[in-house]
């Protein structure tokens, strides 16, 4: 099961996606991607098995993954201050992976109907729903 993580800027909400899934999903292989080395050494540090960085390790991990777990920005071009390339939000959005994406109003992008929650909660939301996910597909093999 290859888990990827994308983060840009600093990769702080990535450093928290991937310390929060290692704990619930321990023999995850769990593969980091940033927009930039900051943020891909922010989630290596934090327990990613592997970690690259820029575009073409974002294209390239997204033909791996069989999750993919990121800010909602890593679909939108251009997002996050820029470092969301066309060619990244293209590799996300065409995966065969199953995309989990938190919820921020950023860089020009509103999204309604979100509740007010804090980033804890919305990180804890966003695993718990990986945890189901990855069960539901466990017990569909025969």
């Amino acid at each position: 099961m290859n888990i990827l993580v994308i983060d840009a800027q600093g990769g702080g909400i990535g450093r928290q996606l991937v310390t929060a899934v290692r704990r619930a999903i321990p023999e995850a292989c769990i593969m980091a991607a940033g927009g930039n080395s900051a943020a891909a050494d922010a989630m290596r540090r934090a327990g990613a098995d592997q970690a690259a960085a820029g575009e073409n390790a974002v294209v390239v991990a997204c033909r791996r993954a069989d999750y993919i777990i990121g800010p909602i920005g890593i679909v939108v071009a251009d997002a996050m201050y820029g470092e969301i390339t066309p060619g990244m939000a293209v590799a996300v959005g065409q995966s065969r992976a199953r995309r989990i994406l938190l919820p921020f109003d950023s860089c020009d992008n509103l999204i309604a109907g979100v509740p007010d929650q804090s980033m804890s909660a919305r990180i804890q939301a966003a695993v718990d729903l990986l945890v189901r996910e990855i069960r539901e597909k466990r017990e569909a093999q025969p």
